[in-house]
Order: structure tokens, then sequence, then C-alpha cells
């Protein structure tokens, strides 16, 4: 049985190859295809607010979903639910902090609900960190990779960011609004 691919598949995976292994020199085909899928994915904003609250309403800030992702004091009922949580706030980070660096706060008054570009490479590493050691079981395979994309994250978002060049001229891009 074939897996279906997003129509905007093959696009992503040619621009992010051209600029992970083209202009990086970041020959990893496993991090090059998680980026280009990452891109489909996000193509669509309900992905990118997947993390729920307790009454189903997106959760959209960092901080809200690091606390969500702990298993003990947070809301994640096991720890195959804080990987997935953790998984999502790598790919929200890395993705957040290449392709719309106009909504990382840039001062303090502006920091009520943009992370800072530290906060989202801290986030993205560890997180990122914590999803390569669930390396057991259905995870082995995996585990790998997110090591990987963890210890080049920054390798990976000066990546996503010469994408978002590729993509057309430099203008204001804003994060899409959150799906209720």
């Amino acid at each position: 049985m074939q897996e279906h691919t997003h129509p905007l598949e093959p696009f992503f995976q040619q621009a992010v190859r051209n600029s992970y292994e083209g202009k990086l020199g970041l020959n990893d085909p496993q991090v090059t295809s998680y980026v280009a899928h990452l891109l489909c994915e996000f193509s669509e904003a309900d992905n990118l607010y997947q993390v729920r609250d307790e009454a189903g309403h997106p959760i959209d800030g960092l901080t809200e979903m690091i606390n969500a992702a702990d298993p003990v004091h947070g809301t994640a009922p096991s720890f195959d639910a804080e990987r997935a949580l953790r998984k999502h706030i790598g790919d929200y980070a890395l993705f957040v902090a290449g392709m719309y660096p106009e909504a990382m706060a840039s001062d303090r008054r502006h920091r009520h609900r943009q992370p800072s570009l530290s906060e989202l490479i801290h986030a993205g590493k560890e997180s990122y960190y914590i999803v390569s050691q669930f390396n057991l079981f259905e995870y082995e395979q995996e585990a790998p990779l997110f090591a990987r994309l963890s210890d080049r994250f920054e390798r990976c978002i000066l990546g996503l960011t010469l994408v978002r060049e590729e993509l057309g001229p430099r203008k204001p891009f804003m994060l899409p609004p959150t799906v209720n």
C-alpha cells in the first residue's frame, strides 16, 4: 500500500535539499526529508496549533506548550504523549525560527506571547533531545534522527531561512491565526 504524499512534498523536498545540501553542505537525506515533510504539515494552520488545552482550545504559546508536555505536572497523560508534544515543540520552534522570524520578540516589551530566538533554539534543541531519548521499541529507528536535529538545530534554522529566501522576495510573513 502506497503512502499518500502531500501535493507540496516534491516542491519542498527540492527546496530543502537545495538549501541544506547545496548551500549549507548538510548532507543528511533523513533530515532533509523530515524538514520538507514538516513544511508540508505546517502548510495547514491547524497542524501548527495542534496542541490543545483541557478545554480543547489551541495553545499557541511556547511556554504553555512546554508546560503541557510535562507528564508529571502538565497535561500529558503519558510518556508517549510527552514524546508527541516534545516532537511538536521541536517542529514548531524550528518552523517559526526559520520561516517566521518576524514572529519572534525582539525586545522585552513584546515578549508577552512571542518567544525570542534564543528561547526557540533552547526549546527546539531540548525537545528534539528528549524525543531522541525515546530510543526503544517503536521509537528506536527514529531516535538518531532527532538526536541529529537537536545537535544541528541552528543549522536547520539557517537552512529554513534560506528556503524562505528562495520562495520569494523578503516581505514580512505573519504566523497564521489559531484555528478553534
